[in-house]
């Protein structure tokens, strides 16, 4: 049973002058610290694994503990709100953020450092919805959108950032600092935060947690990701671990919908589900953002570990990336309460695709210059997709239940891109053994090409083993180009077969208010 409010619920009035300037950069440096550091530890992978001596596959757990354990926070965020308050959530989170971003700089093996990234992705749950939601309270609602146009600017700026920030510190400091670098900027923002806000804390409620489903939560998302990502070093179904993680995730989520449709406080409202811009917009999303992100992490591993890339050089081909989208977003902005957001989100798929065709034609050969086109050109897409896609899937929803869906809605949109991570990494080493052998059935130390080129190597002073291996460095590189090619390849004509999904859905009359809202939340 709920209690009844514990503090008064009357909006607090608008911030003015000083105070609403530092409060609106205080807000948007825990963002832009949040965002950030989903996608700058991404080039510095192969750096993290090697010196914690664990191979680069392994090292990509740095990203999707993350992104699970964040996917979990995200769900509780209402909740949590309600029996503590915005402020001292908000604020909590951004100190514990900071000590977790301390613990992973210093951890010293790589289960640690996971350990550390677990903690760090549970505690930036609340970071995003409630930096929104003070900002919103902080301007007079004439200004609002002006307010969230101003703080998806800082959301599509991290990711600009954090690959050029996380290659450059990674190749001139160390990769522990690209986690350090959070400890000032968080306890700043912190500080700020509470001197302004903390008497315009919002009402707070004892409200009874469902930890049913929290639990079955844990065990259906935690056992579906270990699943993903064990499988490819552990010959997949040939694994007792993996046969028992693949049952504990099918229990554990079938389980849960049952659970969360029948309790009076369900963790997740799964009943959102029973409508349909909502239920088939967060499909849409959530594969979109699969597929997005999956390829996000794959392009600088291949540029990394085949193509002699430095960490910085691959953050500077994928930093263009926002370029585009900071300029777009605004116009979209405008424009998606008056164009059809499913023209729009189709476009932006369409665009998704093209990108992707690209860079299926990468070979060893391709230059930086080559490789930067589609990146650059990939921002618009991205400026296209997320607000008229959020629009749409929160169109006809109650205000009350705004909150709701878009915790929902971006619980399964990063469990989306985790899995994503793992099965782009899984098909591209896959694929790659698949290429390796084509390419080596060819090849018999007796032929004349294969003769002639070790017999170059061995004069320009190579031993026959080292010819050999060198030999075989190149087929590598070969593979895991082609490999990489496939999985860009099947993720464009996935991006174009998801258009067919838009078109289900009503197209809203009015922009819903909390649609920009929710927009810059990715």
């Amino acid at each position: 049973m709920s209690s009844a409010p514990t503090m008064a619920a009357a909006p607090p009035p608008p911030l003015r002058g000083g105070q609403l300037a530092l409060g609106t950069l205080a807000l948007s440096l825990a963002t832009f610290m949040n965002v950030l550091d989903s996608s700058i530890a991404n080039v510095s992978i192969p750096a993290i694994a090697g010196d914690l001596g664990a191979s680069p596959s392994q090292g990509t757990w740095v990203i999707t503990s993350f992104a699970i354990a964040n996917a979990i926070s995200v769900p509780l965020t209402g909740w949590l709100t309600q029996r503590f308050g915005a402020v001292r959530l908000f604020t909590a989170s951004v100190l514990l953020f900071v000590l977790s971003s301390w613990l992973c700089g210093f951890a010293p093996t790589l289960e640690l450092l996971i350990a550390a990234r677990v903690l760090q992705g549970l505690v930036a749950g609340p970071m995003i919805p409630l930096s929104q939601t003070l900002l919103l309270a902080s301007y007079p609602r004439e200004k609002a959108g002006s307010a969230l146009a101003l703080w998806g600017v800082t959301t599509l700026v991290a990711p600009v950032a954090g690959p050029l920030l996380g290659g450059w510190i990674t190749d001139n400091i160390a990769w522990p600092w690209i986690f350090y670098i959070n400890v000032p900027v968080g306890l700043g923002a912190a500080a700020v935060t509470w001197v302004i806000y903390k008497k315009r804390e919002t009402a707070t409620r004892k409200l009874p947690i469902d930890r049913i489903g929290l639990a079955l939560l844990v065990t259906g998302v935690g056992s579906l990701q270990l699943m993903l990502d064990e499988g490819k070093e552990l010959d997949w179904f040939a694994s007792p671990l993996i046969v028992g993680l693949a049952i504990a995730a099918v229990v554990g989520l079938v389980l849960l919908v049952v659970w969360e449709l029948t309790d009076a406080h369900p963790v997740v409202d799964l009943r959102l589900f029973g409508g349909r811009n909502f239920a088939v917009g967060t499909l849409a999303m959530s594969v979109a953002y699969g597929l997005f992100f999956g390829n996000v992490v794959l392009l600088p591993l291949w540029l990394q570990q085949h193509m002699g890339f430095t960490a910085t050089a691959a953050g500077m081909a994928l930093a263009p990336v926002g370029v585009l989208a900071i300029l777009f977003t605004p116009l979209v902005g405008r424009k998606v309460a008056s164009w059809d957001p499913r023209w729009m989100a189709g476009g932006a798929f369409v665009g998704f695709a093209f990108v992707l065709w690209l860079r299926s034609g990468f070979t060893p050969q391709t230059d930086l210059v080559h490789i930067m086109i589609p990146t650059v050109l990939q921002g618009a897409a991205m400026a296209f997709f997320f607000i008229p896609l959020t629009t749409l899937t929160l169109a006809g929803l109650p205000p009350e239940r705004i909150a709701s869906a878009s915790g929902l809605t971006n619980f399964v949109r990063i469990t989306a891109g985790a899995v994503g991570t793992s099965i782009a990494t899984t098909l591209w080493e896959s694929r790659a053994a698949l290429h390796h052998a084509h390419l080596t059935e060819e090849l018999a130390l007796g032929d004349g090409p294969m003769a002639a080129t070790l017999a170059q190597l061995e004069q320009a002073g190579l031993s026959a083993a080292q010819a050999l291996a060198q030999v075989n460095r190149l087929v590598d590189q070969q593979a895991f180009t082609r490999a990489a090619d496939d999985v860009f390849l099947a993720s464009s004509l996935l991006f174009l077969g998801l258009i067919v999904l838009l078109w289900p859905m009503r197209r809203p009359r009015l922009m819903s208010a909390a649609a920009p809202a929710d927009a810059g939340a990715h």
